[in-house]
């Protein structure tokens, strides 16, 4: 007996034993697809883990339907990996396998119709419906239930098919599917008989009265001769100004022939920089430090201010590692950075740059995937979003994680609730590869990590060009708008600073971290305010599109022209989002080229790019931007950065928001003057005195670290105790309320820690499901392990309750 040990792209928490002949045992190796049954009828794709001889005891083992690959697509690291993932988040191996194969590569089971050799039902007891299938399979001998729907011309055929599989006519089989598809380039070239040199004069007498076509002749030959390579239809049909019509009438009196090539989707072509990088004399000693600090830890964190230079720093780093042939890894945390990244170490290292991210087509994303697999030379160096952690590294030698302290490092939903950072550092100690965090506002964990020795610690305290950094000038809301020096959502002092950048040929970026226009609108008649019905929010207003929508879970509605309680027509917005800046500004700058960087505006494969692009060639002059635009931006032009209101950040009911905010707030501020001279912040706000703006103005990390540690230590947050958060999710209310109390109960009198719950959260229902979570701290002194199992126990026998089973949990471990 035979057994191969897969893992299912399922939400299932083990692996599953399937039946393999003794041929197919000495075939599969660890990491290979195979596509298996499970279930009823469905087949799926698995990855095989390993090959055993022990049978399993509670079920019996079903034979594997086939072997999908020739030879691993995944790497043995890779999978432990996965497997350290899985444990330490607490989330079924199934969710991680399917988050981190690219969905192509998981291929799908169809439903397919095929018709038995079962003579025992007579032609004339089939209704005309029925009679048609039958005929169809006659004629073709398998059909798509897709197929069937035409045919019959009705929407539902299952009831159809179910009588026809009853009566033995027909039979439902499963087909698997293979969702990637290389891309071909089609190129055409002269017939061989027409090679030699009378063959052009024999092909010019063939086509004297075809003029269309002998024109597209003589262009083949003069492409043939400047270019010296194969000549694609469509560059032939470029360049000749003519159609798809006339190359296939060639091909078709065989002077053309046609053949396919296979081509990369992501493709450089651009020229590579030959100029050496050099460094300054800060950075020079930086990369030698980071160097020294490698030689002793595993992970050093760069901590250097704003236009420091870090990327330099970076691209040194990276030749010292492809010098060693080793492959390099670059994690940012948001897309658009990654667009400006790419192109800047293109220049240097040309073709050996890959990007990674969602996105990506599904098969560009396969071909990233196989590049990396086989350490090819275009895929040296990846640059991607937290995804491309997944991808299968055979000899990583570092893992560089910009702005390291970005919450869009923690995935969120679905599971696997991984953070980036931390899984990286894993990963790298797995290939025995080093990581750099790199960051001008650095996480506390990180820098609390760099102070008890675990890291190394390399500071970057000036800019690039010994640029100052920019002077901040703090604006009174409260004073501004008692002397009546407000317009709009504008101070004087903002207003008058954007004027004087604007007519010196600078750029402005205006940062208010809120999208649409208005969050609320409100009756002034009786108060009442539009909310989701799905969801516990207001909805927020946008006036583009002249509807309101919940950010939450898409429902929208067209914006009401009176009130839907009392009728009245005194309808007002409340607060402002980033459409509202950009019309303000449109109104008090007419002559100014406005842009607008949000979540609305960058949908779409080339969405960032467009925008940041225009906004470097200085089409725009004025740049609003969500926290996008706090993000490692590298614009040369830009000497004024305004904060519409630094205070909706940090009253936000999270133990991380002033943290948060000093970061947002000095990242956005670090965009200012980054070139020659020094640039002006403008930060306006209600309390000018919170110890965090102060600290903003006065660029004191520091300061904040030691406060924000204080705080930490007081109310066992991180970095002291790590958290753990179990969300509870049910339509039905009081259910929800009894089962989230007993899960409380029994958490707090097993677990020997602060158990917090079961509360409220500020948004209490989405999408109809009302929600509660528990809090776990779990100590240093204690072994996390073990406490993890214990929680896993409790959650099993919570799931054993049989009132208590249709209550959806989520664990998120390290929850920030």
């Amino acid at each position: 007996m035979f057994f191969v040990e897969v893992i299912l792209p399922l939400s299932l928490a083990k692996t599953f034993t399937y039946r393999v002949s003794e041929s197919e045992f000495n075939f599969i190796k660890k990491g290979m697809r195979i596509a298996v049954p499970f279930g009823k009828s469905k087949i799926y794709t698995a990855l095989a883990i390993e090959t055993h001889q022990n049978e399993p005891t509670l079920y019996e083992a079903k034979e594997i339907h086939q072997i999908l690959d020739e030879k691993p697509i995944a790497t043995a690291i890779q999978i432990e990996h996965w497997q350290w993932i899985s444990t330490y988040y607490m989330c079924a191996i199934g969710d991680v396998f399917r988050n981190a194969f690219p969905s192509a590569l998981l291929l799908e089971s169809e439903s397919v119709i095929t018709s038995t050799n079962n003579a025992d039902f007579s032609v004339k007891d089939l209704s005309d419906d029925e009679y048609l299938v039958y005929e169809a399979l006659q004629k073709q001998n398998v059909l798509k239930i897709g197929d069937i729907v035409a045919i019959v011309n009705k929407k539902n055929v299952l009831p159809l098919l179910q009588k026809l599989i009853d009566t033995g006519v027909l039979v439902l089989q499963q087909e698997m599917k293979e969702a990637y598809k290389p891309k071909l380039i089609r190129y055409v070239r002269l017939h061989s008989q027409f090679d030699s040199n009378e063959g052009l004069s024999i092909l010019l007498e063939m086509l004297k009265n075809a003029q269309k076509q002998k024109e597209i002749v003589l262009a083949y030959f003069q492409l043939s001769a400047t270019e010296k390579k194969p000549i694609t239809v469509k560059k032939l049909i470029e360049f000749s100004q003519s159609n798809t019509a006339v190359v296939k009438a060639l091909i078709d009196k065989q002077i053309f022939e046609e053949y396919y090539v296979q081509h990369d989707r992501v493709n450089f072509s651009g020229k590579i920089n030959d100029s050496a990088l050099q460094l300054s004399q800060a950075q020079e000693s930086a990369f030698t430090a980071i160097q020294n600090s490698f030689s002793e830890k595993t992970v050093s964190l760069l901590h250097g201010v704003t236009s420091s230079g870090k990327t330099e720093i970076y691209i040194k780093l990276i030749e010292e590692y492809l010098s060693q042939e080793k492959q390099i890894l670059f994690l940012l945390p948001e897309i658009a950075i990654t667009v400006q990244l790419v192109n800047r170490l293109q220049l240097y290292f040309g073709e050996k740059v890959a990007v990674f991210h969602s996105k990506y087509s599904n098969n560009e994303r396969v071909e990233v995937w196989k590049q990396v697999l086989h350490n090819a030379e275009k895929a040296q160096i990846v640059i991607g979003a937290r995804s491309a952690l997944f991808l299968p590294f055979s000899d990583l030698g570092l893992i560089i994680v910009d702005e390291e302290h970005e919450q869009t490092f923690k995935q969120s939903d679905p599971a696997p609730r991984y953070h980036a950072r931390d899984a990286a550092v894993v990963l790298a100690n797995l290939h025995q590869a080093k990581v750099l965090l790199g960051s001008a506002t650095p996480s506390l964990e990180s820098y609390y990590n760099t102070q008890l020795n675990k890291y190394g610690l390399v500071t970057l305290s000036e800019r690039y060009n010994n640029v100052r950094m920019p002077e901040v000038l703090l604006v009174d809301l409260k004073d501004k708008y008692f002397r009546k020096k407000m317009t709009g959502h504008f101070s004087d002092v903002l207003l008058e600073q954007i004027t004087e950048t604007l007519s010196l040929g600078e750029q402005v970026i205006l940062f208010q971290n809120r999208r649409g226009y208005a969050p609320i609108i409100e009756c002034m008649t009786c108060g009442h305010v539009p909310d989701c019905p799905q969801c516990d929010v207001s909805l927020t207003f946008h006036k583009f599109k002249s509807q309101l929508r919940c950010h939450y879970c898409g429902y929208s509605m067209a914006k009401p022209s009176h009130c839907h309680q009392c009728s009245s027509v005194d309808l007002n917005t409340k607060g402002f989002g980033t459409e509202q800046i950009e019309l303000e500004i449109k109104n008090l700058f007419p002559s100014a080229k406005i842009g607008r960087m949000d979540q609305d505006t960058t949908r779409g494969k080339f969405g960032y790019e467009k925008i940041i692009d225009e906004f470097k060639n200085r089409e725009i002059d004025i740049l609003v931007g969500t926290q996008m635009l706090a993000k490692g931006l590298d614009f040369d032009n830009v000497n004024l950065v305004g904060i519409m209101n630094a205070d909706t950040m940090l009253y936000h009911p999270d133990f991380r928001a002033f943290e948060r905010s000093y970061q947002m707030m000095t990242q956005v501020a670090g965009r200012a003057g980054r070139f020659k001279k020094q640039g002006k912040v403008v930060i306006q706000t209600y309390n000018p005195n919170h110890n965090t703006i102060q600290q903003v103005t006065n660029h004191h990390y520091l300061g904040m670290y030691k406060e924000q540690l204080y705080d930490r230590q007081i109310y066992k947050y991180p970095p002291y105790f790590k958290l753990i958060k179990l969300t509870l999710k049910h339509r039905d209310f009081d259910k929800l309320k009894e089962g989230a109390m007993w899960l409380y109960q029994v958490m707090s009198q097993t677990l020997p820690m602060p158990v917090l719950g079961p509360e409220e959260p500020a948004i209490s229902r989405i999408r109809n499901e009302y929600i509660r979570t528990i809090m776990i701290k779990i100590p240093q002194n204690f072994a996390l392990g073990e406490t993890k199992k214990t929680i896993q126990k409790i959650l099993n026998s919570f799931d054993a309750v049989a009132v208590y089973r249709s209550i959806k949990v989520t664990t998120n471990v390290d929850f920030y």
